[in-house]
């Protein structure tokens, strides 16, 4: 599979490369600082520098033409304002769902955030960073172009991989380290049949290919 994933220098988006490039599939990441480039080449992905604040449909559209999957992975990231939670957290995720649209690239994978919601409360920034994510998974949901699937995760932790989780539509509160969030995502890019699944992710007892066959109905 060609599989094109937005935020390629995310630390989820570093592990998910190194997977998907080990089990042999072709992995672009887009990135927007050329000195990030050779992080993706380590971890065996194409970087594709291109800016998801400033870019046009038509320019992502391109990067993701013949592709299999995408992946929206980016974030502003802690330390980043109000505003950038608007450009990026959904600003970006509308751009690059509309963009895979455009390109013919049915596959479509968020990685969202547990409570998102785009009717949450609130003025703290955490506040409008789950609001941001909730209207942009809630856009994603409303393009029947898509098989869309969400992911959203517990507290992440920079803990090693168990590789034994809880993947369910509603799992409560909990942490997940960032290696098995890749893990799931690595299988969820090749779980076609969880499209239309929103689904929240934690630490738990089965293993990761298990839990996500599972919740696929097999």
């Amino acid at each position: 599979m060609r599989i094109v994933i937005a935020g390629g220098h995310g630390q989820i988006a570093l592990r998910l490369e190194r997977l998907l490039a080990a089990r042999g599939d072709e992995v672009a990441g887009i990135i927007r600082k050329a000195e990030q480039a050779d992080d993706l080449r380590q971890a065996g992905a194409e970087p594709v520098v291109l800016d998801l604040e400033s870019a046009s449909v038509d320019e992502v559209a391109e990067r993701l033409r013949g592709a299999d999957a995408a992946v929206f992975a980016a974030g502003a990231g802690p330390g980043s304002g109000a505003n950038r939670k608007d450009t990026v957290d959904k600003g970006a995720a509308v751009l690059f769902a509309d963009a895979a649209v455009k390109a013919g690239v049915r596959r479509f994978v968020v990685v969202s955030s547990m409570g998102a919601d785009p009717d949450h409360g609130g003025d703290g920034i955490f506040d409008v960073y789950l609001r941001a994510k909730g209207e942009a998974d809630a856009y994603v949901r409303g393009l029947d172009a898509l098989d869309w699937t969400i992911l959203r995760p517990g507290q992440l932790t920079d803990d090693a991989g168990t590789g034994l989780v809880r993947l369910e539509a509603h799992t409560g509160r909990g942490p997940v380290p960032r290696d098995d969030v890749a893990a799931v995502l690595a299988e969820l890019v090749d779980t076609p049949a969880t499209a239309g699944l929103t689904l929240e992710l934690i630490s738990g007892s089965a293993p990761v290919s298990v839990a996500v066959k599972s919740v696929a109905g097999n």
